[in-house]
């Protein structure tokens, strides 16, 4: 079997999704270090979250009422009484070699997120939305892959270690069928809209402060759901679809041939779109869960609760439709602008300055190309909505003209600085001055006698010929207004 289609003509997947999510606080969960990203590695680190003898965390309260924010937003209960746990495993990049995270009593619970797919609204219930913190990070070295097999030396950063994290886990999301790869995209983009939007989190999935583990599994029609493997740390939405994809297709060719699914993590690889073994499994029973000892329970009033419900800002979902209104596009438009990430920014350009026809244009034309081609996201071409703004400003401004113009975006992908900058650069500005302009005219009506004729005999529509002499022997640059202006001026 090559597509998910052939798949769903034997198979029912069922799939789900635990999203990681780091805070943007000012510092860690558990102690006062701060989490900017980039920094020198282990600058960022101290007793607690080294986890050095003696040491006590702290809960940071901001990373609460955040926490709080997104179980609301995502129409969770709100627990009045909630407790952290000890989840114990070695890994290098724990120092502690346990984890603070919740087990059986998380803050959020039993909610769920509407996304639209072809046009229907998919539900997908959300299990819980607890708290934990992050892990450090390991560097493996002299390997071909990166990873620690083959590698001759690894290194560990402990800057990340105790950032706050929440972790979004659904329910198993069965009965869509062909479209679950699709689905799961919409999901994690609808989810990543909203965590923008409450201001909790950059959601920058690029430098893993938003990250999916995704579960899939095969069965029957009728039968019970099959062994789940769970794809680690896929980060981005392009991958999300083609994790879920390569699973389904993955497994359904073993379950053809009589073998069985291994309940295991696996690798996800960008470059090649599959996944590979990592490990197998742990149950919980395997973590040896047990109440934190070190940190009291949370109790948040309710009257808080409610005060930070009132405080929730639009919903993505109920915005689109707004923006649709303003924007004045149809559904449909909308729709593609939503599946190529691209809502937040053409709105962003939009307040920068530009029209919304133009803001489109753009980003739904020029730059998602060079996305799909790239195999990027919108956000990690290097572009801003500021500089589609000026863009699009020099361009109604009459300085640059649609070729211009894709020639000045070209800079601005290769870093070379901002669309004026790069117009005076380059001296890509069109040419609009008569004066400089009337001897290209001439020459074009000189080598065209027959073309000059039909235009001095009325036929008007015969000077795109001399305008477009006059645009090749610019470089593109003249101006096309002026350049008719000043041919039908000669000739009448």
């Amino acid at each position: 079997m090559t597509t998910v289609e052939e798949v769903t003509k034997t198979y029912e997947p069922v799939f789900g999704l635990e999203t990681h999510v780091e805070l943007g606080t000012r510092t860690k969960m558990f102690c006062s270090c701060p989490t900017e990203f980039g920094a020198e590695p282990n600058t960022q680190v101290c007793p607690v979250c080294l986890a050095l003898p003696g040491a006590l965390p702290v809960v940071n309260a901001v990373a609460i009422e955040s926490t709080i924010k997104i179980g609301l937003a995502l129409n969770c209960s709100i627990a009045e009484w909630c407790r952290f746990a000890r989840k114990n495993y070695f890994y290098p990049d724990m120092p502690k070699n346990f984890q603070i995270s919740q087990y059986d009593e998380p803050l959020c619970f039993d909610g769920y997120l509407d996304v639209e797919v072809n046009g229907e609204t998919v539900r997908i219930e959300i299990e819980r939305v607890h708290m934990e913190e992050d892990t450090g990070k390991t560097l493996h070295l002299g390997g071909a892959t990166g990873r620690i097999h083959g590698a001759t030396s690894s290194l560990v950063d402990y800057n990340r270690a105790g950032i706050p994290l929440i972790e979004i886990v659904t329910k198993p999301v069965a009965g869509t069928g062909a479209l679950a790869p699709e689905v799961a995209k919409a999901y994690v983009t609808e989810l990543r809209d909203v965590l923008r939007g409450l201001g909790v989190s950059d959601v920058r999935m690029e430098q893993g402060s938003l990250r999916c583990d995704v579960n899939t599994s095969l069965n029957k029609p009728g039968e019970e759901w099959g062994t789940r493997t769970e794809a680690k740390n896929v980060n981005s939405l392009r991958s999300v679809e083609r994790a879920v994809r390569s699973e389904m297709i993955r497994q359904a060719e073993i379950l053809d041939n009589g073998g069985k699914i291994k309940q295991e993590t696996r690798h996800f690889h960008e470059d090649t779109g599959v996944t590979t073994p990592g490990r197998s499994k742990e149950e919980a029973t395997d973590y040896r869960y047990f109440p934190e000892p070190d940190l009291v329970p949370v109790t948040p009033d309710p009257a808080w609760v409610e005060e930070l419900r009132k405080g929730l800002p639009e919903q993505p979902r109920v915005r689109r439709l707004r923006l649709r209104d303003e924007w004045g596009i149809t559904e449909h438009d909308m729709q593609s602008i939503l599946n190529a990430g691209a809502v937040e920014l053409i709105d962003a350009t939009i307040a920068a300055g530009a029209g919304p026809d133009g803001a489109r244009k753009w980003w739904m034309g020029e730059l998602a190309r060079r996305a799909n081609e790239s195999g990027v996201e919108l956000d990690a071409l290097g572009v801003t909505p500021a500089h589609i703004a000026e863009l699009v400003g020099l361009t109604d401004a009459g300085k640059l003209n649609d070729k211009l113009a894709r020639q000045v975006l070209e800079g601005v992908v290769a870093g070379e600085g901002t669309p004026a900058e790069i117009m005076t650069a380059r001296g890509l500005e069109v040419v609009s001055d008569t004066g400089a302009l009337l001897e290209a005219v001439d020459a074009a009506i000189a080598a065209n006698p027959d073309v000059a004729d039909k235009i001095r005999g009325g036929n008007q529509g015969a000077a795109g010929v001399l305008i477009g002499a006059v645009m090749k022997t610019t470089g593109g640059q003249a101006d096309a207004k002026t350049v008719r202006a000043l041919v039908l001026e000669r000739l009448a």
